[in-house]
């Protein structure tokens, strides 16, 4: 179904999950990709290919999850992942969108949720960039609190400032500022498959927990 030219919405706050609501349900999603990035591809390859095979799974989580395509692939490579979002349109989309794992996609809010087990990954994708400068600070200490020592950060940052959002521009150094305390920085890569709301501002970045 092709999205609506001029879609009116009733709700103006990011924070709050009617906002989501309205554009998941009037399928203006220009955010969804329809499918898996390809960089994210690689980093699920990578780690199976890295580890033995006695090695347990990585347990992830993706905030934020919005059709959650992403879910699939870890899952399908004995990943332990979840899938959460605070609001309910995202995840009845999410479980129409990935049928296999309906138990693993949850209704939660990121700065609330507890996960069952350790983390050893957070995915990284549209989640920073939909909240509101304010609230980064807090993004990134929960992403601290959330990932034990070693533990990765992985994925996609919309960098730049932008005059108003979502999507929320970050400027480069104001992201070095925010998790140079708690993570080192491994990788740092162009992104070649962006969405056009996304385009030539994208970088794939993997932060590791000191």
């Amino acid at each position: 179904m092709a999205e609506p030219a001029n879609p009116d919405f009733e709700s103006r706050d990011p924070l709050q999950a009617a906002f989501w609501d309205e554009r998941f349900t009037q399928r203006f999603m220009p955010w969804d990709k329809g499918g898996i990035p390809e960089r994210l591809r690689h980093l699920v390859a990578e780690r199976d290919a890295a580890a033995d095979a006695a090695v347990v799974p990585p347990v992830a989580l993706i905030p934020g999850c919005g059709s959650a395509y992403e879910l699939d692939l870890m899952c399908e490579a004995g990943w332990d992942a979840t899938a959460i979002d605070f609001s309910p349109a995202a995840v009845e989309r999410a479980r129409h969108v990935v049928k296999r794992w309906p138990e693993r996609i949850v209704q939660a809010d990121f700065f609330t949720y507890q996960p069952p087990r350790p983390l050893d990954v957070i995915y990284e994708r549209a989640f920073l960039c939909a909240l509101p400068p304010d609230m980064w600070p807090q993004v990134a200490e929960r992403w601290a609190q959330l990932l034990p020592r070693g533990g990765l950060l992985a994925g996609y940052f919309f960098l730049g400032a932008t005059p108003k959002g979502p999507p929320f521009g970050i400027e480069r150094a104001r992201l070095d500022e925010l998790l140079a305390p708690h993570f080192e920085l491994e990788a740092d890569e162009a992104v070649k498959d962006s969405l056009p709301v996304f385009e030539g501002r994208e970088r794939w970045l993997e932060w590791r927990r000191r």
